[in-house]
């Protein structure tokens, strides 16, 4: 029987075929759930509808701008009436501005460390308090962090510090959302190319850096992050909750 047969859940943050999120979403459509994805502004819409169109031409699309309300109401108004509950939420968003990625994070001004929190961290928070209700009989949410949250990784800068936010935000939420079975989980993943790392100063450096020092002499794959998320999603993970997953190559473990 697959892992995720008869559930149903929810992704955030796909933008092309290389995402974090689009190698998940396919795991667990693979392993058995059925879907509904947002995108972030017209820009993304074709590369995402091109992608979710291979799930089936029912696939609930829709737009999502995680800073607002409005929006993350309609989405979860839209998933109810489609699927009458909801068991999986896949958070996979993070921004900040271009140029709080690089210098120094001593110079971020307060509306770059605003935005990288609203959208990085908060939006973990507002869109679990949507999905609670329709999460009936528990469930599982998976945000994606990265061990910038932990150590200094120069050039991260702000967006580590909202990572930091994340993963805290995810040992609040699941305490508070214990109660009704809804666990809440990070993947704290090591370097991968994707849109998002591009932006970040010292992107290639920073792989060669892991090949050289993290135990399997490598970071990891999006297939290998899929596969984490299927688990964390599956009730072999029924008794994890609060946790951040390291899928790095064991980088994490290392101190020189």
């Amino acid at each position: 029987m697959s892992l995720l047969a008869g559930k149903t859940g929810i992704v955030f943050g796909v933008a092309n075929k290389r995402s974090i999120a689009w190698a998940i979403a396919q795991a667990w459509h693979k392993a058995g759930a059925k879907l509904a994805f947002t995108y972030q502004g017209e820009r993304l819409k074709e590369n995402v509808e091109e992608l979710v169109g291979t799930f089936g031409a029912d696939t609930l699309l829709m737009p999502c701008d995680v800073t607002r309300d409005e929006d993350i109401a309609s989405v979860f108004k839209a998933v109810g009436e489609k699927f009458g509950k909801l068991n999986l939420l896949l958070h996979s968003v993070a921004y900040a501005p271009k140029e709080a990625l690089e210098g120094d994070f001593l110079n971020t001004s307060r509306e770059a460390f605003r935005v990288a929190h609203d959208v990085s961290a908060y939006s973990l928070v507002a869109l679990a308090r949507g999905a609670a209700p329709l999460m009936t009989d528990g469930g599982s949410i998976v945000a994606m962090s990265y061990y910038g949250a932990e150590k200094v990784v120069p050039h991260y800068n702000v967006m580590g510090v909202a990572k930091a936010a994340l993963e805290a935000s995810t040992r609040y939420l699941a305490y508070d959302l214990g109660a009704k079975k809804i666990r809440v989980n990070c993947i704290s993943a090591g370097p991968v190319q994707t849109l998002a790392a591009r932006g970040i100063a010292g992107f290639s450096d920073m792989m060669k850096h892991y090949e050289a020092h993290a135990p399997l002499k490598r970071s990891c794959s999006t297939e290998e992050l899929g596969a984490s998320g299927v688990f964390l999603a599956s009730d072999g993970a029924a008794a994890i909750t609060g946790q951040v997953i390291y899928v790095d190559g064991g980088y994490q473990i290392m101190g020189m």
